[in-house]
């Protein structure tokens, strides 16, 4: 009996870790498909925000932002069968606090940086057989307006507007090429 008890442990422990293992070329396809996701989301958000910059401004757009991002990326999800979210180091939004795992992530991206590393994007299976994509978010120099450092690329009078719509804010001190933050992009399993 402990003997039948030990091989349906081990059994199910291989069939467990087989269910969550890659197939070749998987990873890969997720990567790709992660980036295109992001990509489209990012371009999205950005068209919608730039529209509002050459309406009226940080004036316009910051409100706009803080009203429709969060539906932006829902949208952009819904379109692509996944969950988006974009989270950071430094957050504008608390809605957008990393959980344990972003953390994990946004942690191993900053030691990189401060290792001078190239930062990629990375993939991974969790337990239950989803895979979730991250990617790093780096600055645009027209991002500098509202996430720019306070006196030079964000004037006062943006950042009072910005901190009257997001009070806990810590999302500025950036420059161009700067990470930002990071997307996780988590698709179901199939």
């Amino acid at each position: 009996m402990k003997k039948l008890f030990t091989a349906l442990v081990i059994v199910s422990f291989f069939s467990g870790c087989q269910q969550h293992t890659w197939k070749e070329g998987e990873k890969e396809i997720y990567i790709d498909k992660g980036k295109i996701i992001a990509q489209a989301t990012a371009k999205s958000m950005l068209a919608e925000v730039g529209k509002n910059m050459k309406e009226g401004g940080v004036v316009q757009a910051a409100p706009y932002c803080h009203a429709h991002a969060s539906e932006l990326t829902k949208q952009m999800a819904e379109e692509n069968g996944v969950t988006i979210k974009r989270t950071s180091h430094k957050l504008r939004n608390l809605e957008n606090a990393p959980n344990d795992e972003e953390q994990k992530i946004l942690d191993d991206y900053l030691a990189l940086i401060a290792d001078k590393m190239a930062l990629t994007p990375v993939v991974e299976k969790d337990k239950q057989g989803n895979v979730h994509f991250y990617a790093p978010i780096m600055l645009q120099q027209k991002c500098t307006v509202c996430h720019g450092v306070k006196g030079e690329t964000l004037k006062e009078e943006h950042y009072e507007i910005i901190k009257t719509l997001y009070p806990d804010d810590q999302a500025i001190g950036f420059a161009d090429g700067d990470f930002r933050g990071i997307w996780h992009i988590t698709f179901d399993k199939e």
